[in-house]
């Protein structure tokens, strides 16, 4: 069993960063760093959709809509991940969700039901 717990959101202007942080608690069983840790944002009326996900083995994998804007990175000895986002702009206002997963795999790693654990979420709301 994980628990995850966002923080780091908030409302700032286009342009500005931000950089999201999700804590992870293993109560028992597998450590964080076996697994595979991702971002995921929704907005209201629509899917989950793939931010930003990092594997055990540290290699990043980004949407298209992020890659060179949004850095994933862990702290496997702080159990944490983290998102820093730069050059947001409005299209990037949702709400953020730290998701982990022990199972998928290369053809399933940006597909939100293959992951087990999720956090609660944390705003992220950018002005024009």
């Amino acid at each position: 069993q994980l628990q995850l717990a966002e923080s780091g959101g908030g409302l700032v202007q286009a342009g500005s960063s931000l950089r999201l942080s999700c804590e992870a608690s293993a109560n028992s069983g597998r450590s964080f760093r076996s697994y595979a840790m991702a971002w995921f944002r929704q907005t209201p009326g629509q899917e989950r959709e793939f931010v930003a996900v990092i594997r055990s083995d540290h290699r990043p994998y980004y949407a298209d809509s992020v890659q060179g804007r949004f850095t994933i990175s862990r702290d496997n000895a702080k159990n944490t991940l983290y998102l820093q986002m730069i050059g947001l702009g409005p299209e990037d206002t949702a709400v953020y969700y730290c998701a982990a997963s022990s199972r998928v795999i290369l053809s399933t790693i940006r597909i939100a039901t293959f992951y087990d654990y999720w956090g609660q979420g944390t705003q992220v709301t950018v002005s024009s």
